[in-house]
């Protein structure tokens, strides 16, 4: 789009948004688009403004209208390809990025989004192959080496993949991110000098809130390995409230949610709907609270002949945005929409699929809140509950910062009452669909681990395979925090780590309550 002067109030309105002051950009790019509703330029800002807020299907809507006004406004055909990825839809984006890197080739930002996206599609090789490429022409880009870092550690390059964040560090030491990404692989250590340049990075003036509560983590970490719990808590705390103050979650919600669905899940719901959905028996659902050890048994079904692993994929949650009232809405879907959807959900996931293997895993945990919608539209799928002990499950999510998502996890009261939601509505499912999931404790998996896999792999339909005792041994990518775990033995020291932190953690254990005392039972009266 051709460079042209800002009228005044546009301009404003523009400093607005650039300040972050939402309110005043909306009634400015509002009152200016009443008068002027052909300029590209505005349309674009406004498309930002709803991003920025999480309106992204307004976003998208937005800058759709804004290319279609400036088909050359590669700008907005940036923005327009980012809100596609963040929507996890990430074939739609690579369409507008190949034609963006046609247009501007040399332009590193949009290579940096495309291997990313090639990422989001299982194609990691491609992906790392063009930040080589990129990074040859842009080797003072930072973030570019930290994402290339996160793609090496993907496909298990681990040494690679340090050398990465290592070099985005030298080139931006206050880059929180990177120093979180090797704080995350759980194998690096922080030496002295590590520790007083992250602590320097966080002294520095106008740091960001974003590079401040990564290196908050980073630093947690750093003090957890030297058996400092009270300093690690202090950065746990600070790096969790502040990220606490940029996400809108509302526990609340989420029970009236998990009344809602238990509400409509009666057994003659089911009963009446039997029959439901599409009959296909490929889906392996791995599912409940984050970092409860649903990577280990991904990596164990995906170290078997006849299972494939993908990731945690967004699908599912997308399907249910779709739905009016959900999950009430549920009670009047028709046969014909219960099996569409499940098709539908087929469609959606065979893109991450790679071999011709009959079975594959979606591991996204929070598919929990879904089970009603899983059981009618894909009644045949194979449903996993990996369940940790509460405490060190609720704890290693403390101190763990998601890449997105999770916002229950950055408070302890938060964080009990979503997991006590979760196993009310999973102890409520087993009571009106008796022997439908299979669970996994994980200190049985670590303590009997021969055991517990054969089991798994019968609720799974297939038989034993000793590859899936050596699963550590299996080469595939992994796009989760645990992935540099699950590339080594069984390790039986992670659940004694909350103990240390134990005098902070009063908030955690009240809320959780005899949810504690009574695991791995679930009180009758959740």
């Amino acid at each position: 789009m051709p460079a042209t002067r800002f009228p005044p109030d546009l301009m404003t309105a523009a400093l607005a948004l650039h300040d972050n002051r939402i309110p005043e950009a909306e009634r400015g790019l509002k009152d200016y688009l009443k008068r002027d509703p052909f300029d590209a330029r505005a349309i674009r800002m406004l498309a930002e403004l709803a991003g920025r807020i999480g309106r992204l299907k307004d976003a998208e809507n937005l800058l759709r209208r804004a290319v279609e006004l400036a088909p050359a406004f590669t700008a907005a055909r940036a923005n327009l390809a980012l809100v596609l990825y963040r929507q996890n839809r990430a074939s739609e984006a690579l369409e507008e990025l190949d034609r963006l890197i046609e247009a501007e080739p040399d332009h590193p930002g949009h290579a940096n989004l495309k291997a990313a996206t090639l990422g989001r599609l299982g194609a990691f090789e491609e992906a790392i192959t063009l930040y080589e490429r990129v990074l040859v022409d842009a080797p003072a880009q930072p973030k570019l080496w930290m994402s290339y870092g996160h793609m090496l550690k993907t496909v298990g390059r681990q040494a690679d993949g340090v050398a990465a964040y290592r070099q985005a560090l030298a080139l931006s030491p206050t880059l929180g991110e990177a120093w979180w990404s090797l704080a995350n692989l759980k194998t690096v250590r922080f030496d002295d000098a590590d520790i007083a340049a992250m602590e320097a990075a966080q002294a520095e003036p106008g740091i960001s809130e974003e590079d401040r509560f990564h290196l908050d983590f980073a630093l947690g970490k750093a003090f957890e390995d030297r058996r400092d719990a009270d300093r690690a808590f202090g950065h746990y705390c600070a790096g969790n409230a502040l990220r606490r103050t940029q996400l809108v979650y509302d526990a609340g919600e989420t029970e009236r949610f998990v009344d809602d669905c238990i509400a409509l899940a009666t057994a003659d719901f089911f009963d009446d709907r039997a029959g439901w959905g599409s009959d296909a028996r490929d889906p392996v659902f791995i599912l409940g609270m984050p970092r409860a050890g649903s990577t280990l048994v991904e990596q164990i079904l995906a170290s078997h002949s006849r299972i494939e692993g993908t990731t945690e994929l967004p699908d599912l949650p997308a399907l249910a945005r779709k739905l009016a009232a959900y999950p009430q809405g549920l009670a009047e879907m028709t046969a014909e929409r219960a099996r569409e959807l499940g098709e539908e959900y087929l469609r959606r996931t065979a893109v991450q699929r790679r071999t011709d293997r009959p079975l594959f895993v979606d591991k996204l945990p929070n598919n929990w809140a879904h089970m009603v919608l899983i059981r009618l539209i894909l009644p045949n799928a194979t449903i996993i509950d990996a369940r940790r002990e509460p405490r060190a499950c609720c704890f290693s999510n403390f101190k763990q910062h998601f890449a997105r998502g999770q916002a229950f996890s950055y408070a302890l009261d938060d964080m009990a009452r979503y997991y006590r939601d979760y196993v009310r509505l999973m102890a409520h499912l087993d009571r009106v669909q008796p022997g439908r999931v299979h669970r996994v404790f994980h200190e049985a998996l670590v303590a009997d681990t021969e055991a517990e896999v054969r089991r798994l792999l019968d609720a799974c339909g297939v038989g034993f395979e000793p590859a899936c005792l050596a699963f550590h041994e299996t080469e595939r990518a992994v796009r989760t925090a645990s992935s540099e775990q699950v590339r080594q033995p069984i390790f039986t020291g992670g659940d004694r780590a909350w103990r240390a932190f134990a005098p902070h953690l009063g908030p955690l254990i009240g809320a959780l309550g005899d949810v504690v005392e009574l695991y791995p039972d679930v009180p009758p009266d959740l």
